[in-house]
């Protein structure tokens, strides 16, 4: 899977210069417009250097960030910030304990399918501070010696006056072979 940065921040990016161009031209006659000029270049400066981040390739052993390139088994942490788009997410990894921040600039379906590969193929990893097969609901190995197997709890799914009644239905449904109060037509 590769996922490349979203056009819409290389255009936004543009009219952002665009826009600083046309500020410095009002700075001449008004001195104010000096500032939203400097206020549009650094926007323009920070969404182009968005727009051309290298592109994100996920494959099955290995995660690749333009040029570099990391075994999904030395991720250690995957860690969400409150970012989703653009996407930053913080990678740990076991060798050093080197951090690196991914951003990643596309729209919001694009970022939430790399969030969701990234914490699918990192099965060594804790995902926000969870163990990956309890992040995702996988049920955990038997502990060696144990003669029971593990059960999950028994959700509850209805309140106790509602399994009454559904208990007291089963009953007449057994005793009556039908809940239907009205007499079957006679055929």
């Amino acid at each position: 899977m590769r996922y490349t940065p979203s056009k819409q921040y290389l255009w936004a990016g543009l009219i952002a210069a665009g826009l600083a161009v046309i500020s410095s031209l009002f700075a001449t006659e008004w001195m104010f417009a000096l500032v939203a000029s400097i206020l549009f270049l650094l926007s323009a400066i920070a969404v182009l250097v968005l727009a051309f981040r290298p592109p994100i390739e996920i494959q099955e052993h290995v995660l690749i960030i333009g040029e570099r390139t990391i075994s999904w088994s030395n991720v250690a942490r995957v860690d969400r910030t409150g970012w989703i788009s653009p996407l930053a997410v913080k990678l740990t990894l076991f060798q050093g304990d080197e951090r690196i921040l991914i951003l990643f600039p596309g729209d919001l379906d694009a970022s939430n399918s790399l969030l969701r590969h990234l914490r699918r193929n990192a099965k060594e990893a804790l995902i926000d501070g969870i163990p990956y097969r309890q992040f995702w609901g996988d049920s955990l190995p038997p502990v060696e010696g144990s003669t029971t197997p593990s059960v999950a709890p028994k959700a509850q799914l209805l309140r106790s006056d509602d399994e009454a009644e559904v208990e007291r239905l089963y009953q007449l449904l057994k005793t009556v072979g039908h809940l239907d109060t009205r007499q079957q037509d006679e055929k």
